[in-house]
Formats: structure tokens, sequence, C-alpha cells
């Protein structure tokens, strides 16, 4: 017999992928130019220069055993001390290399960090709207899944937050900037959870602790996104580089134990204990060490500031009501009709594949991702408009 779990996982795909199929579909049918595909949190801004500078520089002159042989389970040791120098430098926390550990990209890191800290009947509090795939990582650790709310604004609710949070809580999943809404959680708010979370480890008689997962720390639009760490001692940071390096089909990422944790050379070992029973070991050598060099470096993000302009005053002219996004690459917008999934039904007559935020933890929104090109978004304006009038209609 196969594990029915697995198979159902396999044959009922997230809605996210569904739907970014199915545009793969249409697209044959009818030619790429006339589907208008803002479902996947695909980068189309190409990566930095020093992404391929410093890979044909490692091609050219490191030997290929070294480069494309196996490095250190946990990553290559000069590549996890280059991310610790680059976490001192930037966000003043005295990170160790001995306690980052590379990984295939922030699913890896996540998974990893779960499985490193789920025991038996530990829950898991997570904030919505939230990435779907946040509760399968969470019940394949063995964990449950506690969602929160959050405010009319998609920013923490303080009371939520008290009423999630208890003595199974193991630790709290923070995403900011936030797929789907874009909101970036600011330093009061960072200060009110890692106060709350204090005072609940206190009352539990252990640690909660608080796993940050941000890919889009750098997509920001003058937004300053606090770095945790510096608010709260049980941090564990799940990086990756696919959104700010335009980088997402490499699958590069990290894991950063804070020093300050209690325990955290323990939380390490079970980190690396996690990897190794996942198999997620030696993440991939070559762009391990690109990535070393690229640190802090970004692609350029104009494209995607100019897109979440157009796309926002447009459809807020049409009459759509849309969340300014302060961060990351997705709209979120009202259904213009309580059934998101029937409103994202009616939206592919016009060829428009949008994601209906039900799988987000959120009913009545839709997410637009915005990270393609802008003529798309200028081509698609047309169909937003008939879309709209059959409402008012």
């Amino acid at each position: 017999m196969l594990n029915q779990t697995m198979r159902k996982l396999g044959e009922e795909r997230s809605v996210i992928r569904e739907i970014f199929e199915y545009g793969n579909l249409r697209k044959a049918q009818i030619g790429a130019e006339n589907v208008f595909d803002f479902s996947l949190g695909n980068p189309s801004v190409p990566a930095p220069e020093c992404v391929q500078d410093e890979a044909e520089r490692l091609l050219r002159e490191m030997p290929p055993q070294l480069l494309h042989g196996y490095t250190s389970a946990a990553g290559a040791p000069e590549v996890r001390e280059k991310v610790a120098e680059y976490i001192r430098a930037a966000f003043g926390v005295p990170m160790s290399g001995s306690l980052v550990y590379m990984t295939c990209g922030a699913a890896a890191s996540l998974t990893i960090t779960l499985n490193a800290l789920c025991e038996s009947g530990d829950e898991f509090a997570v904030i919505t709207p939230c990435f779907p795939e946040y509760k399968v990582f969470i019940e394949r650790a063995g964990g449950a899944v506690v969602y929160v709310k959050t405010d009319a604004r998609f920013h923490l609710d303080e009371a939520e937050l008290r009423r999630a949070v208890g003595n199974k809580t193991k630790a709290v999943i923070l995403n900011s900037p936030n797929n789907p809404t874009g909101a970036v959680y600011g330093a009061e708010e960072i200060r009110m959870l890692a106060a709350l979370l204090t005072q609940k480890s206190n009352e539990k008689g252990e640690p909660i602790y608080l796993i940050v997962d941000e890919p889009y720390r750098e997509l920001v639009y003058g937004e300053d996104v606090p770095y945790v760490m510096k608010y709260y001692d049980h941090t564990v940071v799940c990086y990756s580089f696919s959104k700010s390096l335009s980088l997402a089909g490499e699958r590069i990422g990290y894991i950063a134990v804070n020093p300050a944790c209690k325990g955290a050379e323990e939380l390490f070992s079970a980190v690396c204990g996690a990897g190794r029973s996942l198999g997620y070991v030696c993440a991939p050598s070559l762009f391990q060490r690109v990535c070393a060099a690229c640190l802090g470096k970004s692609s350029d993000l104009n494209m995607y500031s100019e897109n979440r302009r157009l796309l926002y005053e447009s459809l807020s002219d049409m009459g759509y009501e849309c969340v300014l996004p302060e961060g990351a690459f997705y709209l979120f917008m009202k259904s213009p009709e309580t059934d998101a999934k029937a409103f994202c039904e009616r939206a592919k007559k016009y060829e428009l594949l949008l994601v209906p935020s039900d799988s987000f933890g959120t009913e009545g929104y839709v997410r637009i991702s915005y990270c393609v090109e802008t003529r798309m978004i200028e081509r698609a304006l047309p169909a937003f408009q008939k879309l709209i009038k059959e409402y008012r209609n």
C-alpha cells in the first residue's frame, strides 16, 4: 500500500500551482501573449550582474571537483561564515557561521526548522493571510496549525495573538513582507509580539520560538523591515535568495539561529539532525558560493515598484478595492462577490489568472502577483475593466 496522505498531496496540488498549470495549458492553446497569468511569485527581473559575474568566475577558476562536489552537510564553512559576517555587519547581531545552515530555498529552511522543533502535541501559530504550504509543512512535521487573524489592515492583532498562543504553542511563524498581502510589520508590532511571546514563554516555563520567513526582505517600497533577532532571543530566520536575487529556480537559502537563543547550539544540532533525516544536506555547491558573493545585493526592483503603482492605481480607478502593498510583489484585492473562488473562475473568461484568498486562510480576496513584465499588466487592464463591468451590470 502507498502512503495515502502523500498520494493525496501529489494528486491535489496547491491552488497556486493548479492555476499556474492551467495557465501553461491556455498559453499552449491560444498563445502566451493572450493569457494574463498573475498566479505565481516567479521573479521576472534579471538577476543582478554579480550573480553572472561570480558564476562565470567560479566556473573559470575553481577546480570542478570542489565547485561541483559535496560541501559539508550544513554548507561550505566559508559560505556560512560569510553569511554570518553579513548579518553581523548589516543588523548588528553577533552571528556565528556555526549557527548558519545552508538550504535548498525557504521551503527547505521552514521544513527543517519545523522538524527540528516539533514534538508530539505541539501547536504552531500562523498569522493569516499566509502562504498555504505552511499547513502542509507543519502537519508533516507532526504539529497542529493554529491560525491567527490580523486586523483590518492585515497587520498584527494583539488580542488575536493572545488568544492563539498558549502552553501548547511551540512557535509562531512570521512572514514580513507578507505573502499575500504585502504588509510589512513595523518595529512597534515586533516589540509587541516579542513582549507577548516573552510573557507566554515565562508562563509556559520554556521558550516559544519565533520562525521568521523572509524571502521578501529586500522587496520594500520605502518601509523598514525590522530584523527580528534584535527584538526576540528565541528567533530562527529562514531566508531565501529566490526573490532578492531572482534565483527562484536555483533553490538556495539558509537558516540562521539567533546566538542569544537559550540552547542555541542544541537547537542548531536539531536543525542539522532534521536536515539529515529529511535528506536536505549539501545545498547546491555552485550557488552557495555565488550567493555568498552577492550578500546584500538585489535585482533592480524599479519594475516591481512601477507595476505596483500601475496596478493599484488602475484597479482602484476601475472600482476595485485594493490593499496598497508595503513590500513583496503581490496586490491583495477584495473580490466583488463574497465567493472569491467564483470570482476567479469568472476572471478566466477574460484569461485573467488570479488566486483566491481562501487557501491563504482569508475569505473574500484575491492575490495578484505583479512580478511580471509591465507590458502584460498594460495589456490585462482592459480585461479587468470588462470583468468589473459584469458586476456593475
